[in-house]
């Protein structure tokens, strides 16, 4: 699927890295390839496939190095890197504005983002695929005032949304995975537009 990677460091280094000229890309590495990795337990595998998420405000971008810095609800300032397409997308959104990034920790140093939305921004939850491939989009009511991340524990409901399309449901709940796959709805961003940035099994 999509090769695009988003990253997230500390602002000290992150603002370094954006000014320089020497950036860390989104783009996957052109590293020789590695061995692969021993396969994880069930515990590890299943920790994996849970999404985390920060809550905060959008401080700027630097759309010369596609970068993103956001102001933790916990008062970090955290920087992110996007493609292009995203920082376009974002450029619409005021600094202040309140924010989710919705990630996988793939590695200590490597998140893997899933999502970037903004509350209140829309009437409905409304997803835009901005992955650059057709994605499948699982809602499902939340459960007791959370969302469950036991497959198939609420009825839930499939979507398709194609390269660059959009979405508006109804339901609180969300997940996105490759085309034909399927996946847990396991995340909330609420009311407004959210950014599909990588979907995962």
């Amino acid at each position: 699927m999509n090769s695009s990677r988003s990253t997230a460091v500390p602002v000290a280094f992150l603002l370094a890295i954006l000014a320089s000229s020497t950036i860390r890309t989104s783009a996957q590495s052109k590293a020789p390839a590695q061995p692969p990795a021993p396969a994880p337990s069930a515990t590890a595998a299943a920790a994996a496939e849970q999404h985390k998420s920060v809550r905060g405000k959008l401080e700027g971008l630097v759309t010369s190095r596609n970068g993103v810095i956001m102001r933790s609800d916990a008062g970090e300032r955290l920087a992110w890197k996007f493609d292009a397409s995203v920082i376009s997308e974002l450029a619409g959104f005021q600094p202040g504005a309140p924010m989710i990034v919705i990630y996988r920790q793939i590695s200590p140093s490597d998140k893997r983002v899933t999502a970037v939305a903004f509350p209140g921004t829309a009437e409905r939850p409304t997803y835009k695929n901005m992955t650059g491939w057709k994605v499948s989009l699982r809602t499902s009511p939340m459960v007791g005032g959370v969302c469950s991340q036991t497959p198939d524990a609420a009825p839930s409901t499939d979507f398709t949304i194609q390269e660059g399309g959009r979405a508006e449901v109804m339901d609180a709940c969300w997940c996105c995975a490759p085309f034909g796959e399927t996946c847990t709805p396991s995340n909330k961003s609420g009311l407004g537009q959210a950014f599909l940035v990588k979907c995962f099994k």
